[in-house]
């Protein structure tokens, strides 16, 4: 089975196919980086004007990169949410056109869904059951997966999630856009100058708070001030330990607690060097093992939407195709979960 898979949901215009068989063929991705630098940070209306202009030429060149046309393709999946309504409208009405025209089925896919099985497009990929650690955006959690659908919240975020710390943070220390890679590449010259608090670290569940250190990041940049190249680094990197210490200590107790070897990470911050290293020596200590996406498929991609979109269609029972389309901004993933 063939699949064409879209993704749409921010600032990033994702395609690709994906073979059962044969695994990923072809992808394609463009990113808005550049445009929204200006700003600051993602510009909807500019982000879903950006969509409609690359959705059907990426389209045509990953077709043309697997040797394939829209008469090869058996099915359908596009980003339904969440993300910017706009620029869901935009990958959806694309997919479920397309899937009219063919005759062929669509299924929306859950972005974050799409995150949480990247890892499995690796060549060797990791085997059900595992603890992933979901850190994109606004979202912080981790799960036990035991299969395709079959997911249990461990811990959630309870108010800013890593993603959103980074790019908060580096706005603060005047780092530039995109806030998660430019405070990495800072931390990169810092030295250990500084002691942040590491939130909820000894909590006695599997919970994230990020929202109290960035506070404290904004009480010490206050008192910094007029702030150096060198204090940035020195803040970017005290900041980048105490997030990725959180994140590998929940982990490991995640590990622990469900009795499992396994774990995977994904997500933008899933492409942190830093968090990275902690959790490959970590899992090497307690003799587990960790996985991670290719870095191009950290970030929003079409690849991740391809194969989610595969998987589902693999194990929907054949009905009637409903081409009418909708999009979700706020689907909470919680829908997914097994009860």
């Amino acid at each position: 089975m063939l699949i064409l898979g879209f993704e749409s949901s921010c600032d990033e215009t994702g395609v690709a196919l994906y073979d059962t068989n044969h695994g990923l063929l072809s992808h394609a991705l463009h990113s808005q980086v550049v445009m929204h630098a200006e700003y600051g940070g993602v510009v909807p209306e500019l982000a879903s004007r950006d969509h409609i202009r690359r959705a059907l030429p990426l389209t045509e060149q990953v077709l043309q990169s697997a040797d394939k046309t829209l008469a090869d393709v058996d099915g359908i999946a596009y980003t339904q949410g969440p993300g910017l309504s706009g620029a869901l409208l935009v990958g959806t009405s694309i997919a479920q056109s397309l899937a009219f025209s063919l005759k062929i089925p669509s299924i929306g896919v859950h972005h974050l869904e799409g995150h949480l099985l990247a890892p499995l497009l690796e060549l060797n990929p990791p085997k059900f059951p595992f603890v992933a650690l979901l850190v994109s955006g606004g979202h912080s959690q981790l799960m036990r997966v035991d299969g395709i659908g079959q997911y249990q919240l461990l811990g959630d975020t309870l108010d800013d999630a890593a993603g959103e710390a980074f790019d908060k943070t580096a706005k603060l220390l005047g780092l530039g856009y995109p806030g998660g890679p430019a405070l990495a590449k800072a931390a990169l010259n810092g030295k250990p100058r500084f002691t942040l608090p590491r939130p909820m670290l000894h909590s006695k569940d599997l919970n994230f708070s990020f929202s109290g250190l960035k506070t404290a990041v904004l009480t010490l940049v206050n008192k910094l001030q007029p702030l150096d190249e060198q204090t940035q680094a020195d803040v970017a990197w005290e900041f980048q330990e105490a997030v990725t210490e959180i994140l590998t200590t929940k982990c490991m107790t995640a590990l622990r607690e469900t009795g499992l070897d396994n774990l995977i990470v994904s997500g933008g911050v899933g492409a942190n060097q830093r968090l990275r290293e902690r959790l490959n020596k970590a899992t090497q200590r307690k003799l587990c093992k960790v996985s991670y996406p290719r870095l191009e498929f950290c970030t929003d991609n079409g690849a991740m939407i391809a194969f989610a979109g595969a998987k589902r269609l693999e194990t929907m029972q054949a009905t009637e195709q409903d081409y009418r389309f909708s999009v979700r901004p706020r689907w909470d993933l919680a829908e997914l979960l097994t009860p």
